[in-house]
């Protein structure tokens, strides 16, 4: 069984996205129990649209 996370939204989110999506993870943490894999996995989700938005700019330069 695969258990990876999978986005629930769009197959790559924007930046402001996955910062939204970060963000939610650290307010919403109530337990005491920092959820690292989750994120990571966010982590890595904004580092890629960051990378991403930065092509396109370039591009459009």
């Amino acid at each position: 069984m695969d258990s990876t996370l999978r986005p629930a939204g769009p197959a790559r989110p924007s930046a402001a996205e996955a910062n939204e999506a970060i963000r939610y993870l650290v307010e919403s943490r109530v337990d005491g129990e920092w959820p690292s894999e989750a994120y990571e996995f966010l982590l890595e989700q904004w580092a890629n649209a960051v990378r991403a938005e930065d092509v396109e700019v370039a591009a459009a330069q």
